[in-house]
C-alpha cells in the first residue's frame, strides 16, 4: 500500500496511509448508481403515492387556514418535497427509529403516521394538538412516534439527531436515527462538529440534506462553495450520497442502502436530496428571487406526485381510481381541519405545564 511522505522534523516514521482500502467513501454513491430505483409493486406505489397526497393536500390546507388567520407565527409549508420524507420514512422501523427535522416539519410527522388531526390541531393552536396547542406549526413532538421535531433554531436539530443516534447505540436497540436539515443549514458549525463525534463514535445516524435549492431566499451557487453537499462528509470519513428528491421510488432504494450500512455498525452517512419548493420560504415570503416560469418548469416536468402517478397509469390503474384515492385524501383533510377548528384552546393553566424547572 502506498505510504505519504513523512514532513517531521525530527525524521520521526510519522507515514500514513493515502489509500486505506476500510474506507470507501463512495462505495454508497455507486451502490445507488448501479441500482437506483425501488421496485415497488402497484399496491406499493400506490401507497407511497397516497401518502404523498396527503401531504400535498394538507399543506394546501394549511396555507388557507393560514390566509384565514386560523395559524398564527411561521407557517413553512413541504409543497414540492414530499417523495424526500415519504421516501426516506416508508424504509423505516415505526416505533424503533427516531426522526427529528427542522421546522419544516408537518410532512414528515404524516410520512411517519401520525394523525392528520392532531397535526392540523397543533397548527391552530389548540389544546388537542400534538405539543397541546403550544408549539405551533415549528415545534411538533412526539415521543410516543420517535418523532423528536420541528426544531426553529437553524441547524440546531443535527446535534441534538446525534445525541438520539447515541442513545440507540448505548440502549443496544438497533435503531437509527433520520436527521434532516437543509442545504442553508449545511453551513452551520454545529453540523460539523455533530459529523465528527458520529464518525468517530459509529453512530447509527443518517444525515440528511433537504436541498431544495434556495434555502431562505438566497440560491445554493450564491452562499454555499462547495454545492455538491454529499461531498461535505469526505472530511470525517462520512460516505456520502447525490439522490434525487423528487422520485419517491429512487428516494426509498437510496434509504435502504443507507440503512443497511448503518444498521451494519459502520457508523453515518450523508444524504443529498435535491428537491424543490413551490412556495416561499414560509407563508409570509413572497419569493422574488426566483421566477415563475422556473416554478411551473419544476412543476410540470418534475413533479413527484405526478411522476408516481403516471407511473402508476402505466401499471394499469385507472385514472377513476386515482381520482377516488385524491377524493378520500381531500375528505380525510377537510376533516382535520373540521377538527381544529372545533377543538377548544388550552387553559391558561397549560402555561404552567411541560415546563423544566431546575435550582443552579
Amino acid at each position: 500500500m502506498p505510504k505519504a511522505k513523512s514532513d517531521a522534523p525530527n525524521g520521526e516514521n510519522t507515514a500514513v496511509s493515502v489509500d486505506d482500502d476500510d474506507f470507501a467513501l463512495r462505495s454508497l454513491q455507486q451502490a445507488h448508481a448501479a441500482d437506483r430505483r425501488y421496485k415497488a409493486g402497484k399496491e406499493e406505489l400506490l401507497h407511497l403515492y397516497e401518502q404523498m397526497l396527503l401531504i400535498r393536500r394538507f399543506e394546501e390546507k394549511a396555507g388557507q387556514l393560514y390566509g384565514l388567520g386560523l395559524i398564527g407565527g411561521f407557517c413553512h409549508l413541504y409543497i414540492g418535497q414530499e417523495a424526500v420524507a415519504v421516501g426516506l420514512q416508508s424504509a423505516l422501523k415505526g416505533g424503533l427509529d427516531s426522526v427529528i427535522t427542522g421546522y419544516r416539519d408537518h410532512g414528515h410527522m404524516l410520512a411517519y403516521g401520525i394523525d392528520p388531526k392532531v397535526i392540523m390541531a397543533e397548527l391552530t393552536g389548540r389544546h388537542s394538538g400534538i405539543s397541546k396547542g403550544k408549539g405551533g406549526s415549528m415545534h411538533m413532538f412526539s415521543v410516543e412516534h420517535r418523532f423528536y421535531g420541528g426544531h426553529g433554531i437553524v441547524g440546531a436539530q443535527v446535534p441534538l439527531g446525534a445525541g438520539l443516534a447515541f442513545a440507540h447505540q448505548y440502549n443496544e436497540d438497533g435503531g437509527v436515527t433520520l436527521a434532516y436539515f437543509g442545504d442553508g443549514a449545511a453551513n452551520q458549525g454545529q453540523v460539523y462538529e455533530s459529523f465528527n463525534m458520529a464518525s468517530l463514535w459509529k453512530l447509527p445516524i443518517i444525515f440528511v440534506i433537504e436541498n431544495n435549492q434556495y434555502a431562505m431566499g438566497t440560491a445554493v451557487k450564491r452562499s454555499s462553495a462547495e454545492t455538491h453537499f454529499y461531498r461535505r462528509g469526505t472530511a470525517f470519513r462520512i460516505p456520502g450520497m447525490q439522490v434525487d428528491g423528487m422520485d419517491v421510488l429512487e428516494v426509498r432504494k437510496a434509504a435502504e442502502i443507507a440503512l443497511e450500512h448503518v444498521r451494519a455498525g459502520n457508523g453515518p452517512v450523508l444524504m443529498e436530496l435535491n428537491t424543490y419548493r413551490y412556495r416561499g420560504h414560509s407563508m409570509s415570503d413572497p419569493a422574488k428571487y426566483r421566477s415563475r416560469e422556473e416554478v411551473q418548469d419544476v412543476r410540470e416536468k418534475r413533479d413527484p406526485i405526478e411522476h408516481a402517478k403516471n407511473e402508476l397509469i402505466e401499471m394499469g390503474v385507472a385514472e377513476a381510481s386515482l381520482k377516488e384515492i385524491d377524493k378520500r385524501v381531500r375528505a380525510q383533510i377537510a376533516q382535520a381541519a373540521d377538527f381544529a377548528e372545533s377543538s377548544p384552546e388550552p387553559e391558561v393553566a397549560e402555561l404552567y405545564t411541560d415546563v423544566l424547572v431546575e435550582s443552579y
